[in-house]
Protein backbone atom coordinates (compact mmCIF):
# COMPACT_ATOMS: atom_id res chain seq x y z
CA UNK A 1 0.00 0.00 0.00
CA UNK A 2 1.66 3.56 -1.06
CA UNK A 3 -1.02 5.88 0.51
CA UNK A 4 -0.78 7.97 -2.64
CA UNK A 5 -4.47 9.14 -2.17
CA UNK A 6 -3.46 11.02 0.62
CA UNK A 7 -0.48 13.13 -1.38
CA UNK A 8 -3.25 13.68 -4.13
CA UNK A 9 -5.19 15.13 -1.20
CA UNK A 10 -2.41 17.42 0.11
CA UNK A 11 -2.51 18.62 -3.10
CA UNK A 12 -5.87 19.36 -4.31
CA UNK A 13 -6.32 21.09 -0.45
CA UNK A 14 -3.30 23.62 -1.53
CA UNK A 15 -5.07 24.27 -4.37
CA UNK A 16 -7.60 25.22 -2.80
CA UNK A 17 -6.05 27.24 -0.19
CA UNK A 18 -3.94 28.98 -3.31
CA UNK A 19 -6.79 30.08 -4.78
CA UNK A 20 -9.18 31.07 -1.23
CA UNK A 21 -5.76 33.22 -0.51
CA UNK A 22 -5.53 34.91 -3.53
CA UNK A 23 -9.40 35.78 -2.60
CA UNK A 24 -7.77 37.45 0.53
CA UNK A 25 -10.35 35.09 2.90
CA UNK A 26 -6.99 34.64 5.18
CA UNK A 27 -8.80 33.01 8.05
CA UNK A 28 -10.10 29.93 5.89
CA UNK A 29 -6.74 30.05 4.06
CA UNK A 30 -5.02 29.36 6.81
CA UNK A 31 -7.31 26.60 7.86
CA UNK A 32 -6.90 24.53 4.43
CA UNK A 33 -3.10 24.92 4.67
CA UNK A 34 -3.17 23.90 7.97
CA UNK A 35 -5.18 20.82 5.96
CA UNK A 36 -3.37 20.51 3.05
CA UNK A 37 0.20 20.36 5.30
CA UNK A 38 -1.74 17.86 7.73
CA UNK A 39 -1.80 15.56 4.91
CA UNK A 40 1.50 15.29 3.54
CA UNK A 41 2.71 14.71 7.31
CA UNK A 42 -0.03 11.59 7.47
CA UNK A 43 1.43 10.66 4.20
CA UNK A 44 5.55 11.07 5.17
CA UNK A 45 4.00 8.92 8.43
CA UNK A 46 2.67 5.87 6.49
CA UNK A 47 5.62 6.15 3.98
CA UNK A 48 8.07 5.93 6.83
CA UNK A 49 6.69 2.83 8.38
CA UNK A 50 7.50 1.03 5.16
CA UNK A 51 10.92 2.02 5.05
CA UNK A 52 13.41 -0.15 6.50
CA UNK A 53 16.01 2.48 7.81
CA UNK A 54 13.72 3.75 10.72
CA UNK A 55 16.98 6.11 11.72
CA UNK A 56 16.57 7.69 8.45
CA UNK A 57 12.83 8.06 8.62
CA UNK A 58 12.52 9.41 12.04
CA UNK A 59 14.32 12.29 11.54
CA UNK A 60 12.82 13.01 8.20
CA UNK A 61 9.36 12.81 9.73
CA UNK A 62 10.13 15.49 12.38
CA UNK A 63 11.23 17.35 9.96
CA UNK A 64 7.74 17.29 7.79
CA UNK A 65 5.45 17.95 11.07
CA UNK A 66 8.22 20.84 11.87
CA UNK A 67 7.21 22.41 7.94
CA UNK A 68 3.63 22.25 8.93
CA UNK A 69 3.76 23.87 11.75
CA UNK A 70 5.63 26.86 9.71
CA UNK A 71 3.47 26.57 6.97
CA UNK A 72 0.50 27.72 9.06
CA UNK A 73 2.97 30.40 11.02
CA UNK A 74 3.94 32.01 7.56
CA UNK A 75 0.04 32.52 6.73
CA UNK A 76 -0.87 33.69 10.01
CA UNK A 77 0.75 36.76 9.59
CA UNK A 78 -2.08 37.81 6.99
CA UNK A 79 -4.31 37.02 9.77
CA UNK A 80 -2.52 38.72 12.59
CA UNK A 81 -0.83 41.35 10.58
CA UNK A 82 0.44 43.61 13.65
CA UNK A 83 2.64 40.49 14.17
CA UNK A 84 3.86 39.34 10.86
CA UNK A 85 7.23 39.86 11.01
CA UNK A 86 7.33 37.75 14.18
CA UNK A 87 5.66 34.92 12.83
CA UNK A 88 7.00 35.20 9.83
CA UNK A 89 10.70 34.87 11.37
CA UNK A 90 9.29 32.11 13.86
CA UNK A 91 7.78 30.35 10.58
CA UNK A 92 11.52 30.15 9.31
CA UNK A 93 13.10 28.90 12.68
CA UNK A 94 10.80 25.79 12.42
CA UNK A 95 11.52 25.47 8.82
CA UNK A 96 15.27 25.59 9.68
CA UNK A 97 15.10 22.70 12.27
CA UNK A 98 13.23 20.82 9.40
CA UNK A 99 16.10 21.31 7.36
CA UNK A 100 18.48 20.36 10.01
CA UNK A 101 16.69 17.22 10.61
CA UNK A 102 16.78 16.48 6.89
CA UNK A 103 21.08 16.69 6.83
CA UNK A 104 21.26 14.83 9.90
CA UNK A 105 19.58 12.13 8.34
CA UNK A 106 21.07 12.78 4.99
CA UNK A 107 24.54 12.62 6.46
CA UNK A 108 24.27 8.94 7.63
CA UNK A 109 24.07 8.38 3.87
CA UNK A 110 26.95 10.24 2.55
CA UNK A 111 29.89 8.67 1.69
CA UNK A 112 31.19 12.25 0.49
CA UNK A 113 30.31 14.79 2.98
CA UNK A 114 33.16 17.08 3.24
CA UNK A 115 32.92 17.69 -0.75
CA UNK A 116 29.68 18.26 -0.29
CA UNK A 117 29.73 20.78 2.74
CA UNK A 118 32.13 22.80 0.45
CA UNK A 119 29.83 22.97 -2.56
CA UNK A 120 26.82 23.73 -0.77
CA UNK A 121 29.01 26.51 1.46
CA UNK A 122 30.29 27.76 -2.32
CA UNK A 123 26.62 27.61 -3.63
CA UNK A 124 25.21 29.30 -0.48
CA UNK A 125 27.54 31.85 -1.34
CA UNK A 126 26.92 32.28 -4.29
CA UNK A 127 22.89 32.36 -4.06
CA UNK A 128 22.93 34.76 -1.14
CA UNK A 129 25.32 37.02 -3.17
CA UNK A 130 22.70 36.82 -6.06
CA UNK A 131 19.63 37.39 -3.58
CA UNK A 132 20.82 40.18 -1.87
CA UNK A 133 21.10 41.91 -4.68
CA UNK A 134 17.62 41.81 -5.90
CA UNK A 135 15.71 42.25 -2.47
CA UNK A 136 15.87 44.89 0.34
CA UNK A 137 15.95 43.37 3.98
CA UNK A 138 17.14 44.26 6.79
CA UNK A 139 20.11 43.06 9.22
CA UNK A 140 17.60 40.27 11.04
CA UNK A 141 16.60 39.04 7.84
CA UNK A 142 19.71 38.93 6.19
CA UNK A 143 20.55 36.93 9.30
CA UNK A 144 18.06 34.65 9.22
CA UNK A 145 18.42 34.00 5.26
CA UNK A 146 22.03 33.55 5.24
CA UNK A 147 21.46 30.57 8.32
CA UNK A 148 18.03 29.43 6.21
CA UNK A 149 19.52 29.15 2.87
CA UNK A 150 22.64 27.44 4.02
CA UNK A 151 20.76 24.72 5.79
CA UNK A 152 19.01 24.13 2.70
CA UNK A 153 21.82 24.35 0.19
CA UNK A 154 23.74 21.95 2.75
CA UNK A 155 20.61 19.52 2.33
CA UNK A 156 20.57 19.90 -1.69
CA UNK A 157 24.41 19.26 -1.77
CA UNK A 158 24.23 16.20 0.67
CA UNK A 159 21.32 14.65 -1.34
CA UNK A 160 23.18 15.30 -4.86
CA UNK A 161 26.01 13.28 -2.77
CA UNK A 162 23.89 10.75 -1.98
CA UNK A 163 22.42 9.89 -5.75
CA UNK A 164 25.71 10.15 -7.28
CA UNK A 165 27.17 7.47 -5.10
CA UNK A 166 24.02 5.33 -5.02
CA UNK A 167 21.72 6.24 -7.37
CA UNK A 168 18.25 4.80 -6.23
CA UNK A 169 14.74 5.50 -6.73
CA UNK A 170 15.04 6.80 -3.44
CA UNK A 171 17.63 8.85 -3.77
CA UNK A 172 15.96 10.30 -7.07
CA UNK A 173 13.07 11.36 -5.20
CA UNK A 174 15.01 12.82 -2.29
CA UNK A 175 17.25 15.19 -4.36
CA UNK A 176 14.00 16.61 -6.54
CA UNK A 177 12.00 16.92 -3.61
CA UNK A 178 15.34 18.72 -1.44
CA UNK A 179 15.32 20.54 -5.11
CA UNK A 180 11.95 21.64 -5.83
CA UNK A 181 12.21 23.29 -2.04
CA UNK A 182 15.24 25.44 -2.79
CA UNK A 183 13.17 26.45 -5.63
CA UNK A 184 10.49 27.25 -3.95
CA UNK A 185 12.00 29.58 -0.72
CA UNK A 186 14.20 31.39 -3.75
CA UNK A 187 11.19 32.09 -5.67
CA UNK A 188 9.22 32.80 -2.08
CA UNK A 189 12.24 35.25 -0.90
CA UNK A 190 12.26 37.22 -4.96
CA UNK A 191 8.24 37.58 -4.64
CA UNK A 192 8.34 38.17 -0.48
CA UNK A 193 10.92 41.02 -0.39
CA UNK A 194 11.56 42.17 -4.10
CA UNK A 195 10.24 45.28 -5.60
CA UNK A 196 6.51 44.08 -6.01
CA UNK A 197 4.47 40.81 -5.09
CA UNK A 198 2.97 38.64 -7.73
CA UNK A 199 0.07 35.80 -7.94
CA UNK A 200 1.85 33.74 -10.30
CA UNK A 201 5.38 33.48 -7.96
CA UNK A 202 3.02 32.64 -4.81
CA UNK A 203 1.80 29.73 -7.05
CA UNK A 204 4.99 28.88 -8.50
CA UNK A 205 6.76 29.00 -4.96
CA UNK A 206 3.65 27.47 -3.55
CA UNK A 207 3.26 24.44 -5.87
CA UNK A 208 6.88 23.78 -5.80
CA UNK A 209 6.83 23.61 -1.98
CA UNK A 210 3.86 21.03 -1.75
CA UNK A 211 5.90 18.88 -4.89
CA UNK A 212 9.14 18.50 -2.65
CA UNK A 213 7.58 17.92 0.98
CA UNK A 214 5.24 14.97 -0.69
CA UNK A 215 8.30 13.82 -2.90
CA UNK A 216 10.37 13.47 0.08
CA UNK A 217 7.81 11.80 1.95
CA UNK A 218 7.36 9.51 -0.93
CA UNK A 219 10.88 8.89 -1.24
CA UNK A 220 10.46 7.08 2.20
CA UNK A 221 8.76 4.29 0.89
CA UNK A 222 11.80 3.12 -1.44
CA UNK A 223 14.51 3.27 0.95
CA UNK A 224 16.61 0.26 1.69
Amino acid sequence: MNYMPLAFLSLALASCFMYVEYKKKFVAAVALKASASFCFIVFGILSGSLASDSLFANPIIIGLILGGIADVLLNLRFVFEKHGKKLFLTGILFFLGGHILYVTALISRCDSLLPCILAGTLLTALVLAWLFSKITVGLTFKIFGIFYIGAIMLMNSIAAGVLLAFPSSFSVLFFIGALSFLVSDIVLILNTFGPRQQQNLRVVNLSLYYVGQLLIALSLQLLR
